[in-house]
């Protein structure tokens, strides 16, 4: 079952079960894959593509969550973190830190880096193994640890 079918699945029942934040949520997920599609100018979306935008939503309610805090509104912390939460549910199962660092040390040693200069071509080469698997940060800070 495709990532639409899905979010069409549990729109129902979420409409069925009066859950209000998560049919906002799932409504919001799915304008998001059809403006890409129209915007990419394709029916169906690629698994990768979904992929791509589940990332962006996740990011985007991840910095606001952060802007939130900063700024001390309670009220909105909790609501990006109930979204935050119904986002996740469709987001491929996350990287250990163990798997995360073995595919670090994997990468580093395919593309011969040796140092900190290397960083960008290592960043390049590992992000499309753990897209939407690990948080691109987190990729980052693995690869300094493992440069230095």
């Amino acid at each position: 079952m495709g990532l639409l079918e899905r979010l069409n699945e549990d729109m129902k029942q979420a409409m069925k079960n009066k859950e209000k934040e998560k049919l906002s949520v799932i409504r919001m997920l799915k304008a998001s894959l059809q403006n890409e599609a129209i915007k990419l100018k394709k029916e169906v979306l690629t698994e990768e593509e979904e992929l791509t935008i589940l990332s962006r939503e996740v990011k985007q309610r991840k910095d606001s969550l952060q802007e939130f805090k900063q700024a001390g509104r309670e009220d909105l912390v909790e609501k990006i973190q109930t979204e935050l939460t119904f986002v996740n549910i469709y987001m491929p199962k996350q990287l250990t830190d163990e798997e995360l660092s073995s595919i670090v040390e994997e990468t580093i040693r395919e593309v011969n880096a040796t140092s900190k200069a290397d960083i960008g071509k290592v960043m390049s080469a590992i992000m499309p193994k753990v897209k939407g698997k690990a948080d691109g940060s987190a990729v980052n800070k693995k690869v300094q640890q493992h440069l230095s």
